[in-house]
């Protein structure tokens, strides 16, 4: 990679990282956006779908695998980080234990469900692009990025909603109301994948398999 490939590069991969690891930290929280109960990390999880796509889009499905496999090494680190720091013992003054691991300490089921989602959808989204892509010749990128993003997500939604909070939770609606704001949030970020794959297209070595 040169310089400028290499910075980009870089600058994808850390929102993608950033974007999954905030959406795992917050979506034990439940808030209503537009009248619908969805995890509060949908808007910081819908940003890892747009720059997989752009990843997908200029460097090609193995780089974009590789990506995706970043995120889950990161997604399993703050896992045990965060495990460890509820579980070990705090200061005789600090009095906010509780609290924090209200916060912090995801149960396992929220664990489990996080990466098995993450994966799972991930790969379907980036498989899908790159069948559409090749089915399309590499034109309508919109038609590509929002169709395979939609359909990842209902699929990242339905095992994320059903293994963190089957019997716990109104499954059917929180699916539902989170498959339908990232719907939302995804039809929103094509121009944006289309500036940057803009920006990108030309100055990087060409897509590769």
């Amino acid at each position: 990679m040169n310089s400028f490939e290499r910075k980009a590069y870089a600058l994808l991969l850390s929102l993608f990282v950033s974007g999954l690891i905030s959406a795992a930290v917050i979506s034990s929280k439940i808030i209503m956006v537009f009248g619908l109960a969805v995890p509060a990390g949908v808007l910081a999880y819908s940003l890892t779908f747009a720059v997989s796509d752009v990843i997908s889009e200029i460097w090609g499905k193995k780089v974009a695998g590789e990506a995706v496999i970043c995120g889950f090494v990161a997604l399993t680190a703050v896992t045990v980080l965060t495990g460890i720091s509820v579980y070990w013992p705090g200061a005789p003054f600090w009095q906010n234990q509780e609290a924090f691991a209200s916060v912090i300490g995801s149960t396992p089921r929220i664990v489990v469900a996080s990466l098995l989602a993450y994966f799972v959808s991930q790969q379907h989204d980036i498989w899908l692009f790159h069948l559409l892509k090749d089915r399309m010749n590499g034109r309508a990128l919109w038609l590509r990025n929002n169709l395979s993003t939609m359909l990842s997500q209902l699929i990242d939604s339905t095992i994320f909603v059903t293994v963190a909070f089957y019997g716990i939770l109104p499954v059917g609606e929180i699916i539902i109301g989170q498959w339908l704001v990232k719907l939302a949030i995804a039809a929103l970020d094509t121009p944006v994948v289309y500036a940057l794959v803009a920006a990108l297209r030309g100055k990087v070595r060409p897509a590769t398999a």
